[in-house]
């Protein structure tokens, strides 16, 4: 770990521990080492940009949910230490909403629900991220749809005028890691899996998962076998199927005691064109941002976890339709 403190024995060690540091330690303030001043933080919500900013929305996520858990289930890898390190970290929160904050009046209730973030790390600092958070899970188990969730921020942040903007191509701020992964074949077989699901061959599902596939989604689903994998896939891209498809960045990795596993980082940007999960189409310009990890075995891909963040869709096809 050369350049970063001998606090931290490997890099996923790095991570996981300025995560606990962070959040449950409630060491906020290191974010004024551990993130550099000028780090972009892109969301499928919006950008935000230096550790001042990070440091206020951490503290405003710890007001409304104050004994919030980070527990990290896998860091999937790759680079050095000499021109830096990304990683693609698998985040299970736990947490209470015990104060009012951006979801609303405190309901007491306890949340459940996943992050998936790339962070790109140098010198014992982060200096870019990507992150998907699923808002839908969380706002579901508030009791709200993802479409009237998103209905409300947009009148509660002043209006389509006013409101914060969804994250778009337009609007993507470049930061300093320009890396695309590695070769590794792991990472390569899963872009490939997206890439054929993208391009609406539907058959990849049944050829490359196991049947017995374990499979978490956005909205905290759960699903089975190809059937799950199916439904989620197609409701996705029926409802735009003639938006651009990119992966952005793909890891994989083969680690002492871990099956072969995957982290992909891909897009989505066109019309809102078709009927599929989201209702009918609108015409509507939408930027999907998802991040994808799998798991691989004898018998295909037996574990899939696939965050997009459905209110920043919403939020999209409304400030269209109005």
């Amino acid at each position: 770990m050369k350049g970063f403190s001998n606090r931290w024995t490997d890099f996923p060690d790095y991570i996981l521990g300025v995560t606990r540091e962070i959040w449950e330690d409630r060491g906020i303030a290191t974010l004024h080492h551990t993130y550099t001043p000028d780090i972009p933080v892109r969301t499928p919500s919006g950008t935000v940009v230096g550790n001042e900013a990070v440091i206020a929305a951490t503290m405003a996520t710890l007001a409304e949910f104050p004994d919030r858990e980070l527990l990290g289930e896998d860091v999937i890898w790759s680079g050095d230490p000499d021109v830096g390190m990304l990683s693609s970290h698998r985040l299970r929160c736990v947490a209470t909403h015990a104060k009012d904050g951006v979801y609303g009046k405190a309901t007491g209730k306890v949340l459940d629900y996943r992050v998936l973030a790339d962070c790109h790390a140098i010198n014992d600092q982060i200096n870019d991220e990507w992150m998907v958070r699923d808002q839908t899970s969380i706002i579901k188990q508030l009791g709200w749809t993802a479409e009237d969730y998103a209905r409300d921020l947009i009148a509660r942040e002043g209006g389509p005028e006013a409101c914060a903007k969804p994250l778009t191509p337009d609007t993507v701020i470049e930061g300093p890691y320009t890396g695309r992964g590695n070769d590794n074949e792991w990472g390569q077989k899963h872009a490939d899996i997206l890439s054929r699901i993208m391009g609406a061959d539907m058959a990849v599902i049944p050829a490359e998962y196991d049947r017995a596939c374990n499979l978490e989604y956005s909205g905290g689903v759960s699903a089975l076998s190809h059937t799950g994998a199916d439904q989620f896939w197609m409701g996705l891209r029926a409802a735009f199927p003639s938006a651009k498809f990119q992966i952005e960045h793909q890891i994989g990795r083969d680690d002492p005691l871990m099956p072969p596993r995957s982290a992909v980082r891909w897009s989505l940007w066109g019309k809102h064109d078709g009927w599929g999960a989201f209702g009918p189409p609108t015409g509507a310009e939408v930027f999907v941002l998802g991040i994808s990890h799998a798991e691989f075995g004898p018998w295909g891909l037996r574990r899939e976890w696939t965050l997009i963040d459905d209110t920043a869709i919403w939020k999209q096809i409304l400030l269209k339709t109005g």
